[in-house]
């Protein structure tokens, strides 16, 4: 059900190969369309308020402090922080808007 008075306006994103496949993969997992993806994204981002007002990356201040932190969070600190958005957005109770 829309919600009155909310108007979407239609955009074209370019995509490589890879890019629609992570796209299409983020959808199927999440079991939502491909424009939801991309909103919650944008949210994450974009400071959109949708995953509360705190950064994505202040969960890694003091991460070195624990003995089970990865040791190649430097490098892999964009994947690490992708897993932890994923697994944010499967947690019960978290609300999105509807596409």
């Amino acid at each position: 059900m829309k919600k009155p008075g909310r108007v979407r306006e239609p955009i074209q994103v370019y995509l490589d190969r890879a890019e629609r496949s992570r796209l299409d993969r983020l959808a199927r997992e999440l079991g939502v369309s491909r424009a939801e993806v991309l909103r919650r994204g944008l949210d994450a981002l974009g400071g959109g308020g949708q995953m509360g007002d705190a950064h994505p990356m202040d969960d890694l201040v003091g991460a070195f402090d624990n003995p089970e932190a990865p040791t190649d969070l430097a490098e892999g600190h964009d994947q690490y922080l992708a897993e932890d958005l994923e697994r944010k957005w499967h947690q019960p109770g978290t609300r999105y808007p509807s596409s």
